[in-house]
């Protein structure tokens, strides 16, 4: 009987996404079947005393605070990048010349180029890759996906309309964190939830064509640090909204906000086709509604589809019909995916050519703002990034 294989992880970061990732990691073996085993090896931060909490609390083997050794380590198989996002492509690029298969937070990275670079190098090294855009896994839009595929809305999809809303800096007086300051996050809501919109879109409808769009920062300056008199200068949108097409020739109307008072988490997307209709709310995560239009008029209207029953995407490997998952759950189906994928030596999705093609609509949504006008998405990644 051959031995069975044991994947160990590196995690670089240990934050809120690290929290996220290492339940995930833990849960994954534990509720589905894996062609591998995990080991929890290294969890890497900067600051020595907090990775060292990290790491007890979230059930690591060790700690580290610098990158390199994590990724230099022989006996890790899998970098996991949780960190700050100028930082996603050099621990990416290092990661794949190493040979490691990587999982990396959204966005890939800060620009177009820094997200080819990044495909460039898992492509040379032939290494399996992914991007974390954990909501493809929430088993509602996956449900939806499959009803599109097969049909259910008819033949022809006439809208997307897709709305990311949150409130966590609505209060002027909330501090200068590194997701305000372009030179480390990139962009504000734009990169950090209206890349999840664009994403699913994307998953969910096939590619985007051209965009239009409008972005807002609606406070200007903050303090430093919580309480500080010293401010300063916000770099990023607090706000953008996008109208658009599919290369299909759907309509895409997306808002993504961080000043939407009383909204902690809200993804709420409505998908329009000849045949029928399907709505979708993070709030009722467990909850997809359909309309379906070739229904008998007399009985046509939304009807809620519970999305607990074993036969629904990933669900039956957790609990009995009517025993809902949460947001939690959505890291666990990533990792489970991913690591059968590397056990596999097999291609997962999102890619990092996912990851390039996200970053692609980003640019030209911030293009548009900047030139208001209409900008064109860029139809296939820069051609340097070919076998």
């Amino acid at each position: 009987m051959s031995k069975r294989r044991k994947l160990a992880v590196g995690l670089i970061g240990y934050n809120f996404m690290g929290k996220a990732h290492s339940n995930a990691w833990r849960q994954a073996p534990r509720f589905f079947d894996l062609p591998a085993d995990v080991r929890m090896k290294t969890i890497c931060g900067r600051h020595a005393g907090a990775v060292r909490k990290a790491q007890v609390q979230l059930g690591w083997e060790s700690a580290a605070t610098d990158w390199r050794e994590v990724v230099a380590d022989p006996e890790i198989d899998i970098i996991d990048i949780v960190t700050p996002n100028d930082s996603h492509a050099e621990i990416a690029i290092a990661a794949a010349c190493a040979g490691k298969a990587i999982l990396c937070e959204k966005p890939l990275g800060v620009s177009v180029a820094e997200g080819g670079a990044m495909l460039a190098a898992v492509r040379k090294a032939r290494v399996v890759h992914m991007v974390c855009h954990n909501y493809r896994r929430i088993p509602a839009i996956a449900l939806a996906k499959q009803m599109i595929e097969q049909g259910e809305l008819g033949d022809r999809i006439y809208h997307y309309r897709a709305r990311y809303a949150q409130d966590w800096i609505a209060d002027p007086k909330f501090p200068l964190v590194w997701r305000l300051q372009s030179q480390i996050a990139g962009s504000g809501a734009h990169g950090d939830i209206n890349a999840h919109i664009i994403d699913l879109g994307r998953y969910l409808l096939g590619e985007f064509r051209e965009v239009c769009a409008t972005m807002e920062t609606f406070v200007k300056e903050r303090p430093l640090t919580a309480g500080s008199r010293k401010r300063g200068k916000v770099t990023v949108d607090d706000a953008v909204t996008t109208i658009g097409r599919f290369r299909s020739g759907a309509l895409v109307n997306l808002e993504a906000t961080r000043f939407a008072p009383g909204r902690k988490n809200s993804i709420a997307i409505e998908i329009n086709g000849n045949g029928g209709s399907l709505v979708f709310d993070f709030e009722e995560m467990n909850r997809l509604r359909f309309y379906d239009a070739r229904e008998p008029e007399e009985r046509r209207g939304f009807r809620d589809i519970l999305v607990t029953e074993p036969q629904h995407p990933y669900v039956g490997s957790w609990w009995p019909p009517g025993h809902v998952l949460g947001y939690e759950h959505t890291f666990v189906h990533t990792i489970a995916d991913f690591v059968s994928a590397v056990a596999a030596g097999k291609s997962v999705q999102p890619t990092f050519e996912d990851g390039l093609r996200n970053q692609q609509v980003l640019e030209a949504i911030s293009e548009s703002a900047r030139s208001k006008q209409w900008v064109r998405v860029l139809k296939s990644p820069p051609t340097i990034l070919s076998e």
